[in-house]
């Protein structure tokens, strides 16, 4: 047919020169208008049969393939293919056609394959496994190394060479593909010993200061660790850093009964004292530690009666103080309040004095391990033992403020006067 079209142009007068172009060029149109057919024909109706299909279907998997494009790149291979096989039509650059079509159809291809990966890790990521075992990091070492293949292949193609010389040469190369590739080879190593020893899953709060990390993990890749804090900035840590460097992660909290409470209030020890009976009856009258006191004088009375001891100053025998009756009353509260997890660490105890007084730490944990509602329930606990610390005849240490001073010296002044 081609031939006969010569002849024709040839028949209306067209030099043979002229003809023989016209005809080359002709074909090569024709050849473009039926690739581009094939390609409508692919995209429009055959993947557009494809997305009737994926949106009435119920499973995820198809959908995530298709907002990925994986149909509509391969769609491009139909083209391609249209080249490969018309390329007998043009002997003298025959061979030159079908290879730039199997270059084109190789990365066509690639990029198929990684739509396929990532379509893959996003079906991943909708099951609960995913946040113990990301896989992203492994997607992407494949999808690099099918592309340093590929690369190698379709460039070989090009030039009508043998690939294993490419790779000889490239081999030469190892040093400097080593550097150009450090940090991607220490991420895949980082990711593998992250994902072996579960060091860090998606979701877990972990805090890196040296990072300015201290957040929930969103994401981890083959060369970051991507942490969203809590001012909603984002900090991406490179994943080797998780496994050269420290950091704290607050899964053990979150996997756990509670959420611990760890703060003193500071005692003035100038308020502490032994308890006399006035003060033994006014703390009797306290309901939560009612029966602890009357239990305790008794026991106390018994022990100094037996060993007859003159009780007449409160310095001989056994004698009760405010400060141990007030942390009598802060463990009741605790072990009565709603919020606490008594089945987990509980400790009232002093630490050792200092200058800004006797610490008396409340070391326990609360079974709301959400963050505001966390907060809250520690307020509110302190908010009342604050609150009762004067009942106790106590007073909380404060460094000396402006009003303070001012009190000081009208005092010193009125003395004057």
């Amino acid at each position: 047919m081609v031939d006969k079209f010569e002849q024709w142009l040839i028949g209306q007068g067209i030099t043979s020169n002229l003809a023989h172009i016209l005809r080359w060029f002709g074909l090569a149109i024709g050849l473009i208008v039926f690739a581009w057919i094939i390609n409508y024909v692919a995209r429009r109706i055959i993947v557009g049969a494809i997305a009737i299909f994926v949106r009435r279907t119920q499973t995820l998997w198809d959908d995530i393939l298709f907002e990925l494009k994986v149909f509509s790149r391969l769609s491009h291979l139909a083209p391609a293919l249209v080249f490969y096989y018309a390329a007998p039509l043009f002997l003298p650059v025959a061979e030159i056609i079908q290879r730039l079509a199997m270059v084109y159809m190789m990365i066509a291809g690639l990029l198929a394959v990684i739509a396929f990966l990532n379509g893959i890790a996003d079906i991943y990521q909708s099951y609960d496994i995913s946040r113990q075992k990301p896989i992203k990091g492994y997607i992407q070492i494949t999808v690099i190394a099918l592309s340093i293949v590929v690369g190698i292949v379709a460039l070989s193609t090009a030039m009508n060479r043998d690939p294993r010389l490419l790779l000889t040469g490239l081999g030469a190369m190892t040093a400097v593909l080593i550097l150009v590739f450090k940090d991607s080879i220490l991420g895949l190593v980082a990711s593998v010993q992250i994902s072996a020893n579960n060091l860090v899953q998606i979701g877990d709060w972990i805090e890196m200061p040296k990072y300015g990390a201290d957040g929930d993990v969103v994401d981890i890749t083959l060369m970051t660790v991507k942490v969203q804090n809590w001012d909603k900035t984002y900090t991406n840590i490179p994943a080797y850093f998780l496994i050269s460097d420290s950091f704290k992660n607050w899964r053990g909290m979150a996997e756990s009964g509670g959420r611990r409470i760890k703060r003193a209030v500071y005692i003035d020890m100038n308020t502490i004292k032994l308890c006399d009976e006035e003060m033994l009856d006014r703390f009797e009258k306290y309901e939560l530690i009612a029966d602890y006191v009357r239990n305790r004088r008794r026991e106390i009375v018994d022990y100094n009666v037996e060993r007859k001891i003159d009780i007449s100053e409160l310095i001989n025998g056994r004698r009760m103080t405010n400060v141990g009756t007030f942390r009598a009353y802060v463990a009741a509260y605790l072990k009565n309040h709603p919020k606490v997890n008594t089945s987990m660490t509980f400790m009232v105890r002093h630490l050792a004095p200092g200058e800004h007084g006797l610490p008396i730490e409340i070391y326990v944990f609360s079974n709301d391990k959400e963050w505001v509602n966390y907060e809250a329930i520690q307020a509110d606990i302190f908010d009342h033992i604050l609150a009762v610390v004067p009942r106790f005849d106590l007073r909380v240490f404060q460094s000396p403020g402006g009003s303070d001073i001012e009190r000081i010296g009208k005092k010193l002044s009125d003395r004057t006067v």
